[in-house]
């Protein structure tokens, strides 16, 4: 069995407990033949230190992981610059929100050549190599030009936008390049698959050869929808632990005489939340008995509160929620609890089985898991509803959930009050449904699919190594 190797900005040590489904998923894969993990270490270096910082290596059982230490330079260019204030909010229809500073993309590129050279010494011959995310998707193309001929597949996590709108990117030329130094792309849903063959055919001349493989730059490459799962065993797991029946037993009995709608995000411009928050009040206002007898609970964690985007978004979702609480609250009832930090992952479960109505109403995602998680925690006899955007990645595969227009306030607050009332046995029949398809297509077969595609992949015929493929 080939060993695989792993590529992604951050790691995590897959045995400790708090490592979450994706750690879980690949360290099971890196365990079964000592596998490598190799990113940024998630620290920066020290100023004043002369060159690159070293390479970090130790043992995690048998998975090797190494890690390297970023400058701040390269802090703010390559991971705070072009990934999160460029590529994020491009990839996620945001123009308006991009900064095309020029610096960003030179920090961007000299991360991926700097991992690259770090990582190749470390690599043996007959290793699949798989690297994660946009914040790496030059890598392979770097690696080829130091000589690697290993299978490398790419999986990216978040969406890919129409064609038009990664025409935008400047400079993008080298970007379409790098994909094709890959093996095998994997998308989250076959809405990103068409996008993305769109792009290529557009923009590089890509030639079709059939429905999931694109030639162009010399290269042949694979291209196909890999929907990423949750561990549905794990977080069942999770579900019977202490902290989560203490959150279930202790919310039943606070909101004994409610309904609870539920909402657990990033405090992020892609999750939609002020127009969720919108949407509930249009509730309150449209169905007037929704009043006292509904609470939502909303849970936005921290997330880049320096980036002034993410500052005004918080103060935004601050000011709705406290004019709908001055405005319909009372003494006895609050309507809206709205909670900005992290919640532990062991009470998410408990969260999410009090829920009635759980909201998953993104304005864009790659696939967004809280929705599934919100299936798997429910009780078959009695499951709450799942209300979830159909500009998620997962509506391609929860086609039973409430899909709703994150952008229709009104309709939004239809369907919240449509989840409100469903039948018993209309709900039990959503989520059998739901449940189906999330257990047969769990992480582990998108590890399982994913691996088995890439190394299906055709070996690619020899290249000289070269100085950098892609030199700016």
């Amino acid at each position: 069995m080939k060993r695989l190797v792993v590529v992604s900005n951050r790691l995590a040590d897959p045995r400790k407990p708090t490592a979450g489904g994706l750690a879980i998923a690949l360290g099971d894969s890196l365990k079964r033949t000592g596998g490598l993990w190799f990113g940024w270490s998630g620290a920066i270096a020290e100023p004043g230190l002369p060159g690159e910082s070293a390479l970090q290596v130790r043992q995690a059982g048998p998975v090797t992981l190494a890690t390297v230490d970023l400058s701040a330079e390269d802090h703010a260019t390559y991971y705070e610059g072009y990934a999160n204030s460029v590529l994020w909010p491009v990839f996620h229809y945001r123009l308006d929100l991009a900064d095309f500073d020029p610096d960003y993309v030179a920090g961007y590129r000299r991360v991926n050549r700097m991992f690259a050279r770090k990582l190749l010494p470390l690599l043996r011959s007959d290793d699949l190599i798989w690297v994660h995310d946009y914040h790496l998707i030059p890598l392979a193309s770097e690696l080829r030009a130091l000589g690697c001929r290993q299978r490398i597949g790419f999986f990216l996590h978040i969406p890919v936008p129409p064609p038009l709108i990664m025409a935008a990117l400047p400079q993008n030329d080298w970007l379409i390049r790098s994909f094709f130094a890959y093996d095998l792309v994997g998308l989250q849903s076959e809405a990103d698959v068409t996008h993305f063959t769109q792009y290529m055919v557009a923009e590089a001349g890509a030639e079709e050869l059939s429905e999931q493989r694109l030639r162009a730059f010399g290269a042949t490459l694979q291209v196909a929808a890999f929907p990423i799962g949750i561990d549905v065993r794990e977080f069942q797991r999770l579900g019977r632990l202490p902290e989560a029946v203490e959150t279930y037993e202790s919310m039943r009995t606070e909101y004994s005489r409610r309904q609870l709608l539920l909402g657990i995000d990033r405090l992020d411009y892609s999750k939609g939340i002020p127009q969720r928050v919108r949407a509930f009040r249009e509730l309150l206002e449209r169905y007037p008995a929704s009043r006292h007898s509904t609470t939502l609970v909303m849970i936005a964690s921290p997330s880049r509160d320096a980036v002034h985007a993410y500052a005004d978004l918080r103060r935004e979702l601050e000011r709705l929620c406290g004019a709908i609480n001055g405005d319909y609250g009372d003494l006895e009832w609050m309507p809206l609890r709205y909670i900005h930090r992290m919640v532990s992952r062991r009470r998410v479960p408990g969260l999410c089985r009090i829920a009635r109505v759980g909201l998953v109403t993104p304005l864009r995602d790659g696939m967004n898991l809280v929705a599934k998680e919100y299936v798997v925690s429910q009780d078959p006899e009695d499951p709450g509803v799942l209300v979830l955007s159909r500009f998620a990645g997962a509506a391609e595969q929860l086609k039973e959930a409430l899909l709703v227009n994150p952008y229709d306030t009104q309709a939004m607050a239809d369907a919240i009050q449509i989840a409100l009332h469903l039948p018993l046995a209309e709900r039990q029949w959503r989520h059998q449904r739901l449940m189906e398809r999330i257990s047969r297509h769990d992480v582990h077969w998108w590890r399982r699919s994913f691996l088995a595609a890439l190394e299906g992949a055709p070996e690619r015929p020899y290249e000289p190594p070269s100085s950098s493929a892609n030199a700016p």
